[in-house]
């Protein structure tokens, strides 16, 4: 066959099946949050608003906005409604993060806004863009104490030294959480070259053996801290990470030579 450089675009799977999250561990933290075992058919809207927690959005049907007219972040921001496509993947898992995340959702949405406000809808200033990025494709790694090494590692691009020199330190004392919807929609087909942003968060000692519900809650108020903060645009946040080489998230990774794929696992540029 002959080589192309011509990239084939993502396409997830086309129909609803719940074991695609029961199966792969990337999923675990959203199959014990939302019962999706119990699911045997894509989602309504009404299921989604079952799950919100005390929040100021609602879900609704995409038509609403395409009857509307407005961006779709201005019609969010005007009638705190999300608008959410029927039977689609993407969708599904950005109402999620809504459902986990909605202090910090609400505020991207507002920076969002004051950008639009300030540069204008045609013109995507540096934080929009990076609002974006964090949106789409973002992994928070929350580092206990002992393990904060670790953020530099990984900054450094140095996988072994992280993923198989100190792996014993992941889902101990360091715990990587999706918040990008994007990723989660690859990961129902994982491939080579799967690639995630990180934000890096300190947490305090024990972290990792909280309550779900609670570390979600903390995230949240510490996220939005964070961004407020411009965190966001630090050269030290939204670092690559490969995500398939997080330990447990993918079985090849249990291979030490899994990480030896240079194209995969690249070296930091000098």
């Amino acid at each position: 066959m002959q080589k192309t450089d011509v990239k084939t675009r993502f396409t997830p799977p086309s129909g609803w099946d719940s074991q695609l999250l029961l199966n792969n561990p990337i999923f675990a933290d959203l199959c014990q949050s939302f019962g999706i075992r119990q699911l045997t058919q894509w989602p309504d809207v009404a299921w989604l608003n079952q799950c919100l927690p005390d929040s100021q959005v609602r879900f609704v049907d995409n038509d609403a906005l395409s009857a509307d007219g407005r961006y779709y972040e201005e019609y969010i921001y005007a009638t705190a409604k999300v608008p959410t496509r029927k039977d689609n993947w993407h969708d599904f898992f950005g109402a999620l993060i809504w459902c986990l995340f909605p202090k910090t959702k609400a505020l991207l949405n507002q920076l969002h806004m004051a950008e639009i406000a300030q540069h204008g809808l045609k013109q995507r200033s540096k934080l929009r863009n990076k609002l974006t990025l964090f949106d789409e494709c973002g992994v928070v790694v929350c580092l206990q104490p002992d393990t904060l090494a670790h953020g530099n590692l990984l900054r450094a691009h140095q996988w072994q030294h992280s993923f198989v020199g100190k792996r014993q330190d992941w889902w101990q004392s360091i715990r990587p959480m999706v918040f990008g919807h994007a990723i989660y929609e690859m990961a129902t087909a994982p491939f080579l070259g799967l690639t995630a942003k990180c934000l890096f968060i300190d947490v305090p000692e024990g972290f990792s053996q909280w309550h779900l519900t609670e570390v979600y809650h903390y995230l949240d108020g510490q996220l939005c801290s964070l961004i407020r903060q411009d965190a966001l645009l630090s050269t030290e946040q939204l670092t690559p990470l490969p995500l398939l080489g997080v330990p447990e998230w993918f079985a090849a990774n249990e291979n030490p030579q899994f990480y030896l794929n240079h194209d995969y696992f690249r070296p930091r540029r000098r």
